[in-house]
């Protein structure tokens, strides 16, 4: 049985994707994902799901919205008390 690499790449894109795999498996992930559309479809799902949460955590809510739920809450608080 030979295996194109699918089962393996996919189980380690995580970790391809943030660059913690070695040296070696790197470049093998690489060269299947250069041939395997299907596991390159997957990789760019899951790059462009990553880049996406990455800059949402970046993000701030503006100050008066902020100021709004935190005013909110502590009237919550107040009356449950």
């Amino acid at each position: 049985m030979t295996d194109c690499g699918c089962e393996r790449a996919r189980r380690d894109l995580e970790e391809y994707l943030r660059n913690e795999v070695c040296h070696t498996e790197h470049t093998d992930i690489t060269e299947h994902l250069a041939t395997c559309e299907e596991c390159r479809d997957e990789a760019l799902v899951a790059r462009t799901l990553t880049e996406v949460v990455a800059r949402a955590c970046h993000e701030t809510a503006p100050e008066t919205l902020r100021d709004q739920v935190l005013s909110r809450l502590r009237a919550v608080q107040a009356t449950h008390h």
